[in-house]
């Protein structure tokens, strides 16, 4: 719409910390985009920008006059949704912010179904981590996170949790997949490959090895679980994994075995004594009316955990 033509920009430039880069990304000279946002910064009185050698930085009023655009763009996607409804034909933009174990096999299959139902909905994934979901709701860049980390803002409005053992993930032939359970101390003397520091799976194991005054035997770090488990076909190594990020439906609460999704790789589950489960939160920003796209779809994530998991679910 025209008369949020200026906003964008404006959004744009403090995204990209620079007209030039807002520039080019928009199709526009840096010169009238400069224009744009005096013309902004007149009718408000103020400047937004503090201009650098470098590009440019929000002051304190555009750090507010942002998050009001942010705001006012995430109330137009909704009435614009709403408005999508009376046709008959659900109509919208999803994005969802997610950690690489949901991304894997849940999401694709759950975004797929929800498709199915609702073909002229689109959407938009994108990996982030714990702190980082949280941020990208506060910033309006998401409509929807899911977090396998411990929810430290209070702007994060949690719908649903669900707990998730830490499994672990080897070739068929490891000497330790003979065993239906793992013990910690079981894993020190074999070689392992460990998902990178923002992970939560990784900091709960880091948080069991300190308590147990335990070290592993880390051969190398990677924020890509695929090639992680596809590692595991050429090397007698350990990996780490929650159900959520492994394929399957026989990953019912209590199972001893989960499907890996992958031929030659097994999954056996670590003793909880030994490393506590962790907690997958779904939620969105406090006192946020999602669009109806994004309010349905979050429903389907329910009720699709509340399928694969229903004795760990806490709605």
């Amino acid at each position: 719409m025209r008369f949020m033509t200026n906003l964008r920009f404006i959004d744009m430039v403090a995204r990209e910390g620079s007209i030039r880069k807002a520039a080019d990304k928009l199709a526009i000279t840096s010169t009238a985009l400069n224009r744009r946002i005096l013309q902004v910064e007149d009718e408000i009185g103020q400047p937004l920008f503090e201009r650098l050698p470098s590009g440019v930085r929000l002051n304190t009023a555009g750090e507010i006059f942002v998050q009001h655009i942010r705001s006012q763009m995430a109330d137009l996607a909704r009435v614009q949704s709403q408005i999508a409804d009376l046709t008959g034909i659900r109509r919208g933009h999803v994005r969802v912010s997610s950690g690489a174990d949901a991304l894997r096999y849940f999401l694709p299959e759950t975004v797929a179904s929800y498709r199915r139902v609702h073909p002229a909905v689109t959407f938009e994934l994108t990996r982030c981590y714990g702190d980082e979901a949280e941020a990208s709701l506060l910033s309006m860049d998401t409509d929807i996170a899911m977090s396998f980390a411990p929810v430290r803002a209070s702007h994060f409005h949690i719908v649903a949790a669900v707990k998730q053992q830490i499994f672990c993930l080897m070739n068929h032939d490891h000497p330790l997949a003979k065993r239906d359970m793992i013990r910690l101390r079981d894993c020190v003397d074999h070689a392992v490959i460990l998902p990178n520091s923002k992970s939560g799976i990784r900091q709960l194991i880091d948080t069991a090895l300190i308590r147990r005054n335990l070290e592993l035997n880390t051969i190398l770090t990677s924020d890509s679980f695929e090639f992680m488990h596809n590692y595991l076909l050429h090397d007698q190594a350990l990996s780490f994994q929650i159900p959520i990020g492994m394929a399957g439906d026989d990953g019912a609460a209590g199972a001893v075995s989960y499907t890996t999704g992958m031929e030659g790789i097994v999954a056996r589950p670590i003793d909880s004594g030994d490393v506590p489960a962790g907690t997958l939160h779904i939620g969105y920003l406090k006192g946020r009316v999602l669009p109806v796209a994004a309010a349905k779809f979050l429903d389907d994530i329910i009720q699709e955990l509340q399928r694969r998991y229903p004795e760990d679910l806490d709605i």
